[in-house]
């Protein structure tokens, strides 16, 4: 597809060309490395945040490219890619068919030979059929090739509970992606940790899987500039606190900063940590922020049984046990399919009610503080 790198990229019947600038093709980000610049004065979405992250490495790296289903002419199910096959081409921009296990293979292959494949899956739930590919050969390639391959490669896509899109297409398949060695599983939150973490995970050697929501594509805020980076294994302190600490990630930070609203109001001093990184998680900060407060909430909206929040809270008592003045609590989603019906679709799912007496059970109940 990509005979070198330089900027001539063989697209169809014709030949996009795009200029290289070879000092910033030869930064790599490192372990946490952080390139801070300002962010743009003007707000937009989160998927106008991915978009641009996708559109700058395309054009900052002849090797990225993008394949998926509909990311070509239709611009991806929720426009991250709109555009840019006019911009660099369909052969750049990849329209597949619906075969998951194909095209993310192709894309394993692209990685090995030199390419950076942004594989896209229309939803998380449907790379469950490319399982085997991810598993088998995204994460393990690098180590039974005895280091001669590497797979720099991003698989994202939208997941989550959304508003009434039924069982099949509201999986939260984090902690299916966690147990597999050699992949890094990046969730990104907000505009501006979105752009930076899909920047940083373009330019990773390592495989990543970035787990975007489908409820916070609309989101709204400032986007960082070309060159802003974030660690892909630095969790994020959200709100400083002293009674409690809270650990969350993707959509569930906003449920849990609609719940702390209410906590302040009642005395409570809560912290709260957006994890970001779910493999491999960042101790130093979860370690830092348990030895302060002593206590510890998981909100998640992966399912309890196995999910992200186990996994956590195990390392937490495994780790951390004598720091603790109170047993680790988990809220996460109910262990069922998610219900078409609004109503039993929000049953199911942690909501800030939940987060706000969680608090109040752990750090005992504290009259509201008189001004």
């Amino acid at each position: 597809m990509l005979a070198s790198r330089n900027a001539r990229v063989a697209v169809g019947h014709r030949v996009a060309t795009a200029p290289v600038n070879r000092a910033l093709l030869a930064a790599r980000p490192g372990r946490c490395g952080l390139i801070a610049t300002k962010a743009q004065k003007k707000e937009i979405m989160m998927w106008e945040a991915l978009r641009e992250a996708i559109d700058e490495e395309m054009e900052r790296d002849p090797t990225v490219c993008v394949m998926g289903e509909d990311v070509g002419h239709y611009g991806g199910s929720y426009k991250c890619t709109l555009g840019l096959y006019k911009k660099y081409g369909d052969m750049r921009v990849l329209d597949t068919p619906i075969c998951e296990n194909g095209f993310t293979g192709m894309g394993v292959g692209a990685a090995m030979t030199g390419l950076r494949p942004i594989v896209e899956g229309m939803n998380m739930g449907f790379l469950l059929l490319a399982f085997n590919q991810i598993s088998n050969n995204c994460g393990m390639l690098h180590y039974t090739s005895g280091g001669q391959f590497k797979v720099p490669m991003v698989i994202r896509g939208p997941g989550g509970v959304g508003r009434q899109l039924g069982a099949e297409h509201s999986q939260r398949l984090e902690s299916y992606f966690q147990s597999i060695p050699g992949v890094q599983l990046v969730a990104c939150s907000t505009v501006r940790n979105a752009k930076a973490l899909l920047k940083a995970a373009i330019r990773s050697d390592n495989p990543v899987i970035f787990f975007e929501h489908v409820l916070l594509y609309n989101v709204k805020g400032e986007a960082g500039g070309a060159e802003e980076l974030a660690c892909l294994e630095r969790a994020e302190v959200v709100r400083e606190g002293t009674d409690v600490t809270i650990f969350t990630y993707s959509r569930m930070r906003y449920v849990v900063m609609q719940a702390v609203n209410d906590l302040v109001k009642k005395g409570y001093n809560p912290e709260v940590v957006d994890l970001i990184s779910l493999k491999p998680f960042d101790m130093e900060t979860i370690s830092k922020s348990i030895r302060k407060t002593r206590k510890a909430i998981i909100v998640e909206e992966c399912m309890k049984t196995g999910g992200i929040g186990a996994s956590l809270s195990a390392v937490i008592n495994e780790s951390l046990f004598n720091e603790l003045d109170h047993e680790v609590v988990r809220l996460s989603s109910q262990d069922v399919p998610t219900a078409y019906a609004y109503e039993l679709e929000a049953a199911t799912i942690v909501q800030a009610s939940q987060v706000v007496e969680a608090v109040e059970r752990v750090c005992g109940s504290r009259a509201m503080a008189l001004a």
